[in-house]
């Protein structure tokens, strides 16, 4: 007798796995990341299974609790059951030192110093500070104020608060730290793209990037930031690698995602600016 998968029901045999628990997650996968409820076909579709299969899980779900059916429309949509297990789960996420962790294994992978920074009434402050083994700026420390105007960190922290709060943090900054507001286009890039990428703060060719970091109700929590010799990261992977760590702290603390990636010439129409990390 032929153990073949029907059409549509790929096997999904890994060892230490049970193959009906990771289907399952499939669904609420789908569920999750949809923005409205769904037919069982839409669901079949986006789960790569058979109408069958997917009557099997859905119905299966609903009687948990995971899962729950309209029974106007027939549209599935996440139950009670999952609400409670997806809250419980924020009562645990510290999205902060999420961050840090992923900021500090980037930090020891890649030639760029880095940490996390919170918003405080004087401004973007570092609560993390990692300095990389193969390229440091031992200026920055623990507890140190960035400046909000010619920094990538400052800029990400501006492009997603409210001007009022931003305004205030400027006037308590030092002379020193005052640079010219960035122009709404260029803020308007920030958002859409979830990054910031600055040179030039300290000496040619030091870069500073910047992501933001957001929680489930999609606020902003942190910022995490890097700061290295633009030489140093040539590669893409290595430029990009900031952007993927986000990426990764957003999957953990339900946030939201970090936005598509620049081309290089793009970024380096972004780097005339001075900058710090």
């Amino acid at each position: 007798m032929s153990t073949a998968s029907p059409p549509g029901d790929p096997e999904e045999r890994r060892p230490g796995t049970i193959q009906s628990v990771s289907i399952a997650v499939r669904f609420l996968t789908v569920l999750a990341n949809a923005e409205e409820p769904l037919a069982l076909g839409v669901l079949a579709r986006r789960t790569d299974t058979g109408g069958s299969t997917a009557h099997r899980y859905m119905q299966s779900l609903v009687k948990e609790g995971l899962a729950r059916q309209d029974a106007q429309t027939g549209l599935y949509d996440l139950g009670p059951l999952a609400l409670s297990v997806g809250i419980a789960a924020l009562k645990r996420t510290d999205a902060v030192e999420i961050a840090a962790r992923h900021m500090k294994a980037l930090a020891s992978q890649i030639a760029a110093s880095g940490g996390v920074a919170i918003w405080t009434e004087r401004g973007p402050t570092l609560v993390r500070w990692y300095r990389s083994a193969y390229f440091s700026i031992s200026s920055l420390a623990l507890g140190d104020i960035l400046p909000l105007d010619n920094t990538a960190c400052g800029l990400v922290f501006q492009a997603f608060l409210d001007p009022h709060h931003v305004e205030a943090a400027r006037q308590r900054q030092p002379d020193s730290f005052r640079g010219t507001p960035p122009p709404a286009e260029v803020l308007d890039r920030i958002r859409r793209e979830r990054r910031a990428e600055l040179t030039g703060h300290l000496l040619p060719e030091i870069t500073g990037q910047a992501v933001p970091v957001f929680d489930a109700q999609h606020e902003l929590v942190c910022v995490m930031t890097t700061v290295t010799n633009l030489g140093q990261v040539s590669k893409p992977e290595d430029r990009d690698a900031l952007t993927r760590a986000a990426l990764a702290v957003a999957q953990e603390t339900g946030g939201q995602e970090t936005g598509g990636q620049e081309t290089g010439e793009e970024r380096r129409e972004d780097t005339q600016r001075t900058s710090s990390p």
